[in-house]
């Protein structure tokens, strides 16, 4: 089954959002109805940046280099990849 890593972007709240999912179309839908606690502020939610892995630990591993990225280096990552 493939995972999804994503990053999503607020422009209310000028905010990024980093995490990893097997559905990434229900789990943007949670994010943007206001389900999920760390993301509730910010709505609408939008998909900039979006990867497929193989397994949920390959997503992981991506997911925690995304969050230990500062703005900058963020910001990069999705123009270079986006």
């Amino acid at each position: 089954m493939p995972f999804f890593v994503y990053i999503l972007y607020s422009e209310s709240a000028d905010k990024y959002y980093k995490g990893q999912t097997n559905n990434l179309e229900d789990r943007l839908k949670k994010h943007n109805a206001g389900a999920e606690v760390a993301t509730v502020k910010g709505r609408p939610w939008k998909v900039v940046w979006s990867t497929e892995k193989e397994s949920r630990s390959e997503a992981i591993i991506l997911e925690k280099k995304l969050k230990n990225m500062n703005r900058l280096k963020l910001k990069s990552f999705i123009d270079k990849y986006s």
